[in-house]
């Protein structure tokens, strides 16, 4: 099948309310083009470097997440156009990425990553420490906005562990949501188990090999 065949099957398969991050890492820019051209306007990054050389070649209306861990050091490279992004993992990084935003009159958006998996290479904070920045960020960080959380759940053929990660997330969401209302983006599936990270409520869903094909490493 086609690159554009497969994205409109997504499309097919996802709700109107959920919106679809084509993660564009590693792939080409002609492959990026292509599915710009099919009216795919949202694409996931997970380096900067990447991003920005791919933002340099491509229309300016393409809205690129940063989807990836994110150090510090990294944000003033992509603070002039990031749409949103995806892993704040910490009260520092929210600090830096508010700093680089005001250099260009910015507010960039951002969610909070939680680490929901067992495993313990995932990134993320737990509840009371994305409660703890959400209480304080918008008097002390004027240029950025918590928009919503993000989790990655275990990588695992477990099914029920993964569906019960998820739905631990959407209920750490709800919670939140009901203090802080501008929280409005649940960011969770990617292509092996989106379809149930809808059925657990989320709103935005990062699918790259479902519509890319496997991954090329170089």
């Amino acid at each position: 099948m086609s690159l554009v065949e497969n994205l409109e099957n997504i499309q097919k398969s996802i709700p109107e309310h959920v919106t679809l991050v084509a993660v564009s890492k590693t792939q080409p820019i002609s492959a990026i083009q292509t599915l710009y051209d099919a009216g795919q306007r949202i694409f996931g990054e997970n380096k900067v470097q990447e991003m920005v050389a791919k933002y340099e070649h491509l229309p300016k209306d393409i809205q690129w997440h940063m989807i990836g861990h994110l150090q510090k050091n990294k944000v003033k490279y992509m603070a002039s156009f990031v749409h949103l992004i995806h892993s704040v993992d910490s009260f520092d990084l929210l600090k830096e990425i508010n700093k680089q935003a005001a250099k260009h009159d910015r507010v960039i958006d951002c969610l909070l990553q939680i680490h929901i998996a067992q495993e313990e290479t995932k990134f993320g904070m737990d509840e009371q420490e994305a409660e703890s920045l959400l209480e304080v960020y918008k008097s002390e960080f004027p240029h950025v906005k918590v928009v919503g959380l993000m989790g990655m759940a275990t990588f695992t053929e477990d099914e029920s562990q993964v569906r019960k990660e998820f739905n631990f997330l959407k209920s750490i969401f709800v919670k939140l949501k009901s203090r802080y209302t501008d929280l409005e983006v649940l960011s969770m599936g990617m292509s092996g188990d989106f379809q149930m990270a809808i059925e657990e409520g989320s709103t935005m869903v990062r699918v790259g090999s479902s519509i890319f094909g496997e991954r090329i490493y170089s």
